[in-house]
């Protein structure tokens, strides 16, 4: 995607110094500063951190991680069982998005398999290259396949500005290239169909503020930011033609995980009768739960990140503390939204409904096995 007229991924590899680049999403949209990955601790500190999030993004950081891992290994006796070792610590940096282990292990089904040194280390770069390639080509037929809906929505409205509503961030800094939720956004806009997007602010860490409201100005998308509360309100008063969210793992059965607040908006648009699509690749499925409520762990994070709120005073970036000091915090990061709320799936493949039939029709191949 384009950054100050430039185009950009949020993650690359740099031959020259064989270190992984990224950009520190922690500090948009104030300051935009790149950062070094060159170990697995690096990577899980990028990850565990929030320097990069999104399932799509850190199932590619991960696969990069895994090159990392292959290139600090040639002092180590026992490659194998190091490589293994550091493959664990890297799936246990976050436990919510599914693409993390996914791309661990896509990388180490490969890679164990080659003994030689140098040839492993070849294969894990063009693997971590592919697999970043391969999430950011998905997420453009995703935009393909979403662009439908808003088409169908415009001609229904006479030309008329389609009103769409997120949440979180969803956009190519979460997705290596074009985003999930946001694909449908930026081939509708580049097709030149008016359309305006609703920001719900994302509390705790205004993802959808900082990030997705950053993102849609860059590319010159209409948007409004509004508080995480506002999204009943703008329904209820048909301000709204469609929910487009993403998601960090949703089960075979059509249960979606997703940023905390996900779950009020699908009631919402429900209850006004409203689309709420999820916009996910094939690796964002997880293809061995079946009840999202009992079988997908929802990570609890730092309460000072609900605590505090970051922005900018006088060029400075600052945290502000916002309730009293000694009031303790719970910072659940995640809610699971039944499929029974969601009108359909926006995948690589096409668009299908929120159902274990309806997703295997689409995915046949995932009857028989969960091979990558």
């Amino acid at each position: 995607m384009q950054v100050n007229g430039k185009q950009l991924r949020p993650i690359w590899l740099d031959h020259s110094s064989k270190t992984v680049k990224i950009i520190d999403q922690r500090l948009l949209p104030h300051d935009f500063v790149i950062a070094s990955l060159k170990s697995v601790d690096d990577t899980i500190e990028a990850i565990r951190e929030m320097y990069v999030r999104g399932a799509p993004l850190i199932g590619a950081t991960a696969a990069y991680g895994v090159y990392l891992a292959v290139l600090n290994s040639f002092t180590e006796i026992d490659k194998d069982e190091y490589l293994l070792k550091e493959c664990d610590r890297l799936k246990s940096a976050r436990p919510t998005a599914v693409n993390l282990a996914w791309a661990v292990d896509r990388m180490l089904f490969v890679l164990l398999k080659i003994k030689d040194p140098e040839a492993r280390l070849n294969t894990a770069r063009s693997e971590a290259a592919m697999i970043t390639d391969g999430e950011a080509e998905n997420c453009k037929k995703i935009g393909e396949h979403g662009l439908s809906l808003i088409q169908e929505i415009s001609r229904k409205k006479n030309g008329g500005t389609v009103n769409v509503l997120t949440h979180c961030n969803a956009g190519w800094l979460a997705c290596v290239d074009y985003g999930t939720a946001t694909a449908p956004i930026y081939a509708a806009f580049d097709k030149g169909i008016d359309i305006h997007v609703w920001v719900d602010e994302t509390r705790p860490l205004n993802q959808g503020a900082r990030l997705t409201a950053w993102e849609l100005g860059e590319h010159g998308v209409k948007h409004t930011v509004i508080v995480d509360n506002a999204g009943g309100h703008i329904m209820q008063h048909s301000m709204v033609d469609i929910v487009l969210v993403g998601t960090d793992r949703t089960t075979y059965t059509g249960d979606v995980a997703n940023k905390i607040g996900t779950y009020l908006k699908a009631l919402a648009a429900q209850d006004n009768g409203i689309p709420f699509y999820v916009a996910l690749p094939s690796s964002t499925f997880d293809w061995e739960s079946k009840d999202g409520i009992a079988d997908i762990p929802i990570e609890k994070r730092d309460p000072d990140e609900i605590r505090y709120v970051q922005g900018i005073n006088n060029g400075e970036i600052i945290k502000v503390l916002i309730p009293p000091k000694k009031s303790p915090a719970a910072n659940y990061a995640f809610d699971v939204t039944p499929a029974r709320l969601v009108t359909g799936f926006i995948t690589e493949r096409g668009i299908c409904g929120a159902s274990e039939q309806e997703i295997i029709k689409l995915f046949p191949e995932k009857i028989k096995s969960s091979t990558f």
